[in-house]
């Protein structure tokens, strides 16, 4: 089984992927853990990434799919993938697609995990950390045990610039104008399934998405 996994800053997507993968045995693939994978073992395209890296560059498409399909030949993905937050652009879907029908492969469903503005405000403006542990913490969710200090070490807790409720509505505004594109893409491939993500907590989210995957295990 080869999923995508759509959604929208503070969706849940990253933390529904790995449960997922765990669940099903699927291999979790973010676009950040494989460009630093690939550079930590020093392969020829990690050696091609780390200069758009170093210099804080987009790194190109055409370098993303090769490092997905470098992961197909060597057999990890055998078993299915769930790519989380790639692709982000019809060209990279398409070109995405293209690969991975050289290997006579498919995603097989794409998941959007719906959440409202309001809620994703909400969830990203709870959010803070602690500059010398960062250990995480959520208002009202996960709550330190001494107002804004943290537990382990006592540290102030901070709250991350583009966490602030200004800067979270322009990430939905491009989020929005990114993604569109992406679920139209895959809802006229019929394999767009639309996700709650919220109701139920984590754990809800979770047994929803089995629910959906089920038809096509």
């Amino acid at each position: 089984m080869n999923l995508v996994f759509l959604g929208p800053p503070g969706s849940g997507k990253g933390t529904q992927a790995k449960r997922i993968s765990q669940r099903l045995g699927l291999l979790h693939l973010s676009t950040g853990d494989l460009l630093r994978e690939a550079v930590k073992d020093g392969t020829e395209l990690g050696k091609k990434a780390q200069k758009y890296m170093e210099t804080g560059s987009l790194v190109p498409d055409d370098l993303i799919i090769g490092l997905i399909e470098e992961k197909l030949q060597t057999g990890f993905l055998n078993g299915g993938f769930i790519l989380d937050g790639f692709p982000r652009t019809i060209p990279q879907a398409e070109a995405l697609k293209m690969m991975l029908e050289k290997h006579n492969k498919s995603i097989d469903r794409s998941i959007l995990l719906s959440v409202s503005d309001e809620e994703v405000i909400k969830r990203l403006s709870g959010r803070f950390y602690c500059p010398k542990c960062n250990a995480g913490y959520n208002y009202p969710m996960q709550l330190p045990k001494r107002d804004g200090l943290c537990d382990l070490d006592g540290t102030k807790l901070l709250r991350r610039p583009d966490d602030e409720e200004e800067v979270v509505r322009k990430r939905l505004d491009v989020y929005k104008k990114q993604t569109s594109p992406i679920v139209a893409f895959y809802k006229k491939e019929s394999i767009l399934r639309d996700v709650p993500g919220n109701g139920g907590g984590p754990d809800g989210v979770t047994e929803r998405l089995l629910k959906v995957l089920e038809e096509v295990a």
